[in-house]
C-alpha cells in the first residue's frame, strides 16, 4: 500500500506532470481524469498500466497505428436517458452512434492485432461488442443528424404531404406576385421570409389594395410584409402538417429512447472506455516527448536510474535549445543513503527532485526518461522535505516546520520507504542543528531506509563516509571556473567552495582572510582537502572523457579497417575465382589442340569423338546445377570481377610504361668516337667485344666465340679493365 503525501507531490511538483498530460487529453474526461492520477498501490494494476502506456507508445513507430479514440461527452444525455419515460433529442442519438462506432473500430483493432497491444487487448476484451445501437439509430437518423423519411409510415406520408403542399404554396405565391409588381405594388426587393413564410414586400402606400395577412413592416415602415391570400389557406395546411410531422418525430425519438434504454450501463462502459484509452494515449505522448519508457521492475531492493532527466526542465530546455544533462544515481541495500554536498546552484536538489519525482511518476503509471537499461523497484512510502516550508497559517518558523516534518518521518520511515530531504539540518544553529540531523540520518540509516539528502554540514558527510551502506556524493564544479558541470559524482563529498566562490564574486581577499581566521583551522583544511580532491577529481573526469573519445575514434577506425579487409578478402576469392575459371579454360584449349593434332596424324574420327565424349563428361562432372537466378547472379559477379580485373591490369601496364621512361632518362653521356680496337658492347646488351672493322655506319665485333656486324649507333664504348 502505497502512502504520498500531498505536501511530496506538492514538492516533486507532481501537478505539473499531471496538467501537462491533461492538456494532451482529446476528451473533457479525459482531461479530468488525468489531472485525478495518483500513484496506484495494487502492483498488478500499476503493471497493467505501465504495459498499457508502452504499447500505445510503440504504436508511434510501428506500421499499427491505434485508430482514433476521441468522442463527445454524452453524460447528461445518459442521465436523461435514465429517466423513466424521457427521450433524447436527435442530436445525442447521433453521438451516442459516433461513439458506439469509435468503440467497435478500436475493439476490432485490438483484438486483430492482439501480438501488438496483448494488455490494451485485455482492457478492450472486458467491453462487450455490438451493432445493434448503431444499426438502431441509423434507421431512424441519418449521418447529418436529420430524421429519415423512412423512419415511420406516417412520416412518409406526412412528408410527401408537406412537399405537395409547399409546391402549391410557392405556385399561388408566384402568381401573386407576377399580379401585384405588374401593378406596381412591390418594393424592389419583391418578396421576403417573415417567421419562415413567404411574403410580398408590399410599398406602404398600395398595403390596402394587397389582399392577404400583413405579418410586419420593415424598420423604416415604408414596407409592408403581407401573405397573399391565395396562399394562406395551403399555408394552414402545411402548418397542420408540420404539426403533425413534430408530432411524429416525437413519437420516433421516445420508441428509438425505449429502444436504447436497456444499454444505459452498456454507454456509459463505452465513454468509461474511450476516456480510459484517452488518458493512456496522452502518457504516451507525454513519454515521446521526454524520451520516456518503462525500466525494468525488480524484487531486489535496488534503484538504478542510468541517464535520467528531469521531465520538467528538460522540456523546458528543449524549447530554450538547452542542453539538460543527465544523472546516473544507485540506491542498494550496500549503498542506501546518498550525501550529496558542494556549493549552491550546482544541481543538488534538482538530482534530488529527478529521483523522487521520476519514481513518483512510475508508481502512477506513467513512463520516465531513463536508460533502458535502468531498474528499481516499488516503495511503499515516499517522504520529501525539500524547500522553505515556513507555515504562517500555523505560526511555524522553518526550523519549527522541519522539526515536524522530521517527526512523521520518523513515525513512517520503514525498509520500503524513499526519503528525500533538501538542505538537511538548517534553518538552526549549525553546530546544534548538524548535531540532531546527525541524529536524525543515523535513526533513518538504522531502519534500513533508503534516502538522498543535501546539505552543506561536515559532520554528515564524515557520517556518510564511516557508515557501511551510506555514501558521500557531490556535484562536479569546474576547478578554474568554479562553474558548475551538472555532474553527480558518487563516492567523494564535495566542497562548498565558501571563500573561492566568495572571491569570484569579488568580495576583497582581506576580507576572505579575516573570515577564515574566526573558523578553526581543522575545518579549513578539511574544506580545502574536500576542495582539491574535487578538483583532482573534475581533472579526472575531463581526461576520461578524452581517453573514451580516443577509444570511440581507434574502435571506430577499426571497424572502417575490419570492412576493408573484408572487402580486399571478398576480392581476393573473387580474383582466384576467375583466375581458376580461365587457367582451366586454357587447359581445355590444350586439350582440343592436342586431340586436334592426333587427329591431324591418324585421320582417326571415332578416336577424335571419343577423346571430345571423355573431356566433355570430365568436365561436365565438376560442374553443378544451378538455377537461372544463380546463373544470372553468377554471370553478374563474374563481369563485375572482369572488369575490376581489366582495370586492374590497365593500372598495372601504365604503371610498368611509367618505370620504363624513366628509366630509359639516363643522364646524357658524352658520345665517344669509336676506332678499331676498342672494346664496345650494344645499349641493351651485356656481352662485350673488339672492335674489328668499320665499314661507313656498320661495324663489325669480336666476340670470340663469333663475330657480329651491327650499326655504329647502337654501341657504346667500355673502359678497358685496369
Amino acid at each position: 500500500m502505497i502512502t504520498i503525501t500531498d505536501k511530496t507531490l506538492k514538492d516533486l511538483e507532481f501537478n505539473t506532470i499531471l496538467q501537462t498530460i491533461s492538456a494532451i487529453c482529446n476528451t473533457e474526461i479525459g482531461k479530468q481524469k488525468a489531472l485525478e492520477i495518483i500513484p496506484i498501490s495494487d502492483k498488478s494494476i500499476l503493471m497493467n498500466s505501465l504495459f498499457q502506456t508502452s504499447e500505445y507508445l510503440s504504436s508511434f513507430s510501428n506500421n499499427n497505428a491505434i485508430p482514433n479514440h476521441g468522442f463527445e461527452n454524452i453524460a447528461t444525455d445518459i442521465k436523461m436517458l435514465g429517466i423513466e419515460d424521457s427521450f433524447l433529442e436527435v442530436s445525442s442519438f447521433r453521438k451516442m452512434a459516433t461513439l458506439s462506432e469509435t468503440v467497435n473500430v478500436l475493439l476490432l483493432f485490438l483484438k486483430k492485432f492482439n501480438e501488438y497491444y496483448p494488455k490494451l487487448n485485455e482492457k478492450a476484451i472486458q467491453v462487450e461488442y455490438t451493432k445493434f445501437i448503431i444499426q438502431k439509430i441509423d434507421e431512424v437518423v441519418d449521418k447529418y443528424g436529420v430524421i429519415k423519411d423512412n423512419a415511420s409510415p406516417d412520416l412518409i406520408n406526412i412528408r410527401r404531404d408537406m412537399s405537395v403542399v409547399r409546391g402549391k404554396v410557392n405556385q399561388s405565391f408566384g402568381i401573386a406576385m407576377s399580379q401585384y409588381n405588374s401593378l406596381g405594388y412591390l418594393d424592389d426587393i419583391k418578396e421576403s421570409f417573415v417567421e419562415n413564410r413567404r411574403v410580398l414586400a408590399v410599398l406602404a402606400m398600395y398595403r390596402k389594395k394587397v389582399k392577404g395577412s400583413i405579418l410586419g413592416n420593415s424598420k423604416t415602415g415604408s414596407i409592408a410584409y403581407i401573405e397573399p391570400e391565395t396562399t394562406l389557406q395551403y399555408s394552414r395546411e402545411l402548418n397542420n402538417l408540420e404539426y403533425e410531422e413534430r408530432e411524429e418525430i416525437i413519437r420516433i425519438l421516445k420508441q428509438l429512447s425505449n429502444d436504447i434504454r436497456p444499454f444505459l450501463e452498456l454507454l456509459k462502459q463505452y465513454q468509461e472506455f474511450l476516456s480510459d484509452i484517452d488518458v493512456i494515449a496522452a502518457k504516451a505522448k507525454y513519454a515521446n516527448k521526454i524520451n520516456g519508457l518503462l525500466p525494468k521492475i525488480i524484487e531486489e531492493k535496488r534503484l538504478y536510474f542510468r541517464d535520467c532527466y528531469h521531465p520538467i526542465l528538460f522540456l523546458n530546455n528543449s524549447e530554450k535549445n538547452e542542453k539538460t544533462y543527465p544523472q546516473t544515481i544507485e540506491l542498494n541495500e550496500k549503498n542506501r543513503i546518498i550525501v550529496i554536498s558542494g556549493p549552491n546552484a550546482g544541481g543538488k536538489t534538482i538530482s534530488l527532485k529527478t529521483v523522487g519525482l521520476l519514481q513518483l511518476m512510475l508508481q502512477s503509471g506513467m513512463l520516465i526518461p531513463v536508460h533502458e537499461r535502468s531498474e528499481t523497484f516499488l516503495f511503499d512510502r515516499i517522504l520529501t522535505d525539500i524547500g522553505d516550508n515556513q507555515s504562517i497559517e500555523n505560526h511555524l518558523s522553518t526550523y519549527s516546520y522541519r522539526l515536524k516534518n522530521m517527526n512523521y518521518f520518523l513515525k513512517k520511515c520503514n525498509s520500503k520507504t524513499l526519503f528525500l530531504i533538501d538542505e538537511f539540518g538548517t534553518g538552526s544553529d549549525p553546530e546544534l542543528g548538524g548535531a540532531l540531523a546527525e541524529t536524525f540520518l543515523e535513526e533513518f540509516y538504522h531502519r534500513d531506509a533508503f534516502g538522498i539528502i543535501t546539505t552543506h554540514y561536515s559532520n554528515l558527510k564524515i557520517l556518510a563516509n564511516e557508515l557501511p551502506f551510506a555514501s558521500n556524493a557531490n556535484m562536479l564544479f569546474d576547478e578554474k571556473s568554479l562553474e558548475p558541470m551538472y555532474k553527480l559524482i558518487l563516492g567523494q563529498a564535495g566542497s562548498s567552495f565558501t571563500f573561492e566562490v566568495a572571491q569570484k564574486n569579488g568580495i576583497p581577499y582581506g576580507l576572505i582572510n579575516r573570515a577564515k581566521k574566526k573558523i578553526e583551522g581543522g575545518k579549513i583544511r578539511f574544506d580545502k582537502t574536500i576542495a582539491t580532491l574535487q578538483k583532482e577529481r573534475s581533472k579526472m573526469e575531463k581526461t576520461s572523457l578524452n581517453l573514451k573519445e580516443e577509444e570511440s575514434k581507434a574502435r571506430d577506425e577499426g571497424k572502417k579497417m575490419e570492412a576493408i579487409n573484408i572487402k580486399i578478402k571478398d576480392k581476393l576469392e573473387r580474383y582466384q575465382e576467375l583466375y581458376d575459371a580461365n587457367q582451366r579454360l586454357i587447359y581445355i584449349g590444350q586439350k582440343i589442340d592436342d586431340i586436334s593434332e592426333t587427329y591431324f596424324n591418324n585421320k582417326d574420327k571415332k578416336t577424335l569423338l571419343g577423346e571430345f565424349l571423355k573431356m566433355v563428361e570430365i568436365e561436365n562432372s565438376k560442374r553443378k546445377k544451378i538455377s537461372a537466378k544463380e546463373k544470372i547472379a553468377k554471370e553478374v559477379i563474374k563481369k563485375q570481377v572482369e572488369k575490376e580485373v581489366i582495370v586492374k591490369v590497365e593500372e598495372i601496364r601504365v604503371e610498368k610504361k611509367e618505370k620504363k621512361l624513366k628509366a630509359s632518362i639516363i643522364p646524357i653521356k658524352p658520345k665517344v668516337v669509336l676506332k678499331i680496337g676498342d672494346r664496345v658492347r650494344m645499349f641493351d646488351g651485356k656481352a662485350i667485344g673488339t672492335l674489328d672493322k668499320i665499314e661507313k655506319n656498320k661495324a663489325v665485333v669480336n666476340y670470340g666465340v663469333f663475330t657480329s656486324k651491327v650499326s655504329l649507333e647502337v654501341l657504346e664504348f667500355v673502359e678497358p679493365l685496369k
